[in-house]
């Protein structure tokens, strides 16, 4: 490709024309960028100008850099994750892996979760959500979920210690039981009341699933209701090159 070469040698216009490529499949998912000398020579620029350029395609996240100096095209195999499905009806945890596990390995990829158990006064974003009184005792569940072992979702789950305490819910690592946990110490959740907000990751987060420059995240936040009063709040840091959300809902008319 010859690029206009009167109009083609800023760095945004070597970005504007590489993303185009990628966009329209010249430039395919997990291919190499040309070596920064290619693309000089290609768009009669400084090889700074070029690296300016593929900067701003890595500050979108459509590039990615490798050890060695390599650009690709960033090459990703997204997870449909059905929120109506999930934890909903008939369940399909097994005393080997929970309901979101199940649900990746039925379509034919690999989950892994790494759990990290503790107790903690509840924040008041917290207890707001579990309605209960801030710095009140609960019962944390922090989940590192991977699938084909790269880091999918970072979960966490807060209990009211008045329920969690002395049960599964605090037992290391990853428990799982039929029905789900909540159900089998006696306060299953009866519906629930999902949140979902779009923005851009904490670098905390960034580091625990090893996102791209340029990543934002979907945060859902799932509060599970019991008889009474919520039983459970779980937010999921869910990367958003990584996942396809679905709803499913009957409508009338």
């Amino acid at each position: 490709m010859t690029p206009n070469s009167e109009r083609r040698t800023t760095a945004r216009a070597i970005a504007d024309d590489l993303r185009e490529q990628i966009r329209t499949g010249h430039l395919s998912p997990g291919a190499a960028l040309p070596t920064s000398r290619e693309l000089s020579e290609e768009y009669g620029v400084t090889a700074k100008t070029v690296s300016a350029g593929i900067d701003l395609l890595k500050l979108e996240g459509l590039v990615v850099g490798e050890r060695g100096g390599r650009r690709r095209v960033r090459s990703d195999r997204p997870i449909t994750w059905n929120l109506t499905r999930f934890e909903r009806g008939q369940r399909r945890d097994s005393t080997a892996m929970d309901d979101w596990s199940a649900a990746i390995k039925m379509a034919g990829r690999v989950p892994a979760q790494q759990v990290v158990v503790g107790t903690e006064p509840a924040p008041d974003e917290v207890a707001g959500w579990l309605h209960i009184r801030p710095g009140e005792l609960v019962v944390t569940r922090t989940r590192m979920r991977t699938v084909d072992d790269r880091p999918f979702q970072l979960s966490t789950s807060w209990f009211p210690g008045s329920i969690a305490s002395g049960t599964l819910l605090e037992e290391e690592g990853d428990v799982a039981v039929p029905g789900g946990i909540l159900k089998a110490i006696g306060h299953p959740q009866q519906h629930v009341r999902d949140e979902i907000s779009i923005r851009m990751p904490t670098p905390e987060e960034s580091d625990h699933l090893q996102l791209p420059p340029g990543t934002p995240v979907a945060q859902h936040v799932r509060i599970g209701y019991g008889e009474h009063a919520p039983v459970r709040v779980m937010r999921t840091i869910a990367p958003g090159d990584r996942h396809v959300l679905v709803y499913e809902l009957d409508v009338n008319g």
